[in-house]
């Protein structure tokens, strides 16, 4: 279970700072996973075996290992991208005023936890909802979980989650709903339990 000495409690804009630089590592966090996903299916090791085998075709054995390792660099490349460009945006949108962005209207919410490290602090963990409105009922969306490589697998998401969750009953939001990615195992496996 979580350490008793973190506490979850709303976001306040002194928390800016700490917010975005945990959320940027949080997002940066998933490109190595996501390079390995894409490099372990089939298609991907098909295509790094051809390039392989072209080029010891075109003639030498550093060409098996230069065509691949370009393939391999480039894809690299795109995972890199990918999460990079979404954190720019997010630090340009919604990241740029979080007060504005998830505390302006009484749907949504946006909640940090803080614990005491090393004597002081921190910000080491977050979650948002967002209220929506669609064909008659009323959903929170879950947003922005994220929390520090240090203090996973202590249960903090599990808290983050049923803040929101109780949030959602209390507003009397009909469901809870989130997206998240296969590459982040634990998450789907947090989610799952939690009856998602």
């Amino acid at each position: 279970t979580a350490p008793a000495h973190v506490v979850i409690r709303k976001y306040r804009p002194s928390d800016k700072e700490a917010a975005c630089g945990l959320f940027s590592t949080g997002i940066l966090g998933h490109i190595y996973p996501c390079f390995c996903h894409t490099m372990t299916s089939p298609l991907y090791i098909i295509i790094t075996m051809a390039l392989s085998a072209a080029g010891f075709l075109l003639g030498s054995v550093l060409g098996a290992l230069v065509l691949p390792g370009i393939w391999v660099g480039l894809i690299y490349y795109c995972c890199h991208e990918l999460f990079s460009s979404f954190v720019r945006g997010q630090l340009q949108s919604d990241m740029q005023d979080i007060s504005r962005s998830y505390l302006s209207r009484p749907d949504d919410c946006f909640w940090v936890a803080e614990a005491e490290v090393g004597g002081t602090s921190q910000i080491v963990g977050m979650v948002a909802v967002v209220g929506k409105h669609s064909a008659g009922k009323r959903q929170g969306e879950l947003f922005r979980m994220i929390i520090s490589p240090l203090f996973r697998r202590m249960g903090l998401g599990a808290r983050l989650t049923q803040t929101v969750i109780d949030f959602c009953k209390d507003s009397g939001f009909s469901e809870v709903e989130l997206e998240t990615s296969t590459t982040q195992a634990a998450a789907v496996a947090l989610y799952m339990k939690l009856g998602f």
